[in-house]
């Protein structure tokens, strides 16, 4: 297993697959393990993804300061990586709460990114808020599905305020473009690959400037992708287009009827829009 010293001595991981040139991608959870997104629908057919275990999570080590969980503290990694591979410039991919620590590299180290795709995107970073009405509208495109009527009832439950015990294993369904077995096997392949203690720490106070960080990001000449879900609750179409119209340079695509892993619901569609835009 490649590993790669932190800044403050801490040991982390990384895993490599497929050929081509280096894609560095940032898993979510957030602090979850990269394990979860695989070969990212095939991605790895077109280029050679690293993907990076976050610090105490998965093969990466656990660092001395609980403290250095926190998201804007996480960028020296970022960083300690890019320069581990000997990359100048390196494209970046991040999916969900990854996201947040990829645009918080992005406006510290804006010659340093290449392109950067942005895969349902956490928008706690960039102070975007998601309404329940977005979530709410996301959730009426899974209507007539068999499971529909008791997730629906748990989520709107959760959107108001009083979610109780089971509420939120009962929207599970909804975080994928279908529920079948193949979505049952990658939810409960994530068990236990999460960091509690340092997704607890992960956006605590100070880890976010909203403002600051979208002045820092007008600055960035970089191409940004924005890969939204057409289904996601956790960030829905019109959140994602207010992300993605933050950059100079940012581009939105709509992954037709996909969740929350949209490299799951239509691995050739996923692989073919990240291809194109890092062509």
């Amino acid at each position: 297993m490649p590993t790669f010293t932190a800044q403050d001595g801490t040991k982390l991981a990384y895993h490599v697959a497929g050929t081509g040139e280096p894609l560095v991608c940032l898993p979510g959870g957030p602090m979850q393990d990269s394990e979860y997104l695989g070969d990212l629908g095939g991605l790895a057919e077109r280029r050679r993804l690293i993907r990076a275990d976050p610090r105490g999570t998965g093969e990466s080590g656990v660092p001395a300061d609980p403290a250095s969980y926190r998201c804007d503290r996480l960028v020296a990694d970022v960083e300690a990586l890019r320069e581990h591979l000997g990359l100048d410039r390196m494209d970046l991919l991040a999916h969900s709460g990854g996201a947040n620590l990829a645009v918080s590299y992005a406006a510290r180290h804006p010659g340093r990114v290449r392109a950067l795709v942005l895969v349902t995107p956490g928008p706690a970073a960039l102070g975007v808020a998601v309404t329940g009405e977005d979530r709410m509208a996301a959730a009426r495109l899974r209507e007539g599905e068999p499971w529909y009527g008791e997730a629906r009832a748990a989520l709107e439950r959760i959107v108001a305020g009083r979610a109780g015990d089971g509420d939120w294993a009962a929207v599970e369904p909804f975080r994928y473009g279908r529920w079948d077995d193949a979505a049952r096997a990658h939810l409960a392949a994530q068990e236990g690959r999460r960091n509690d203690e340092a997704a607890a720490v992960f956006a605590s106070e100070g880890a976010f400037d909203p403002p600051a960080l979208r002045a820092a990001l007008t600055a960035l000449d970089a191409p940004v992708l924005v890969l939204a879900g057409e289904a996601d609750l956790n960030t829905p179409p019109r959140a994602a287009a207010e992300i993605a119209a933050l950059f100079p340079r940012g581009e939105l695509v709509v992954q037709a009827g996909a969740g929350h892993f949209p490299w799951l619901h239509d691995p050739a569609a996923f692989t073919a829009a990240v291809a194109a835009f890092l062509r």
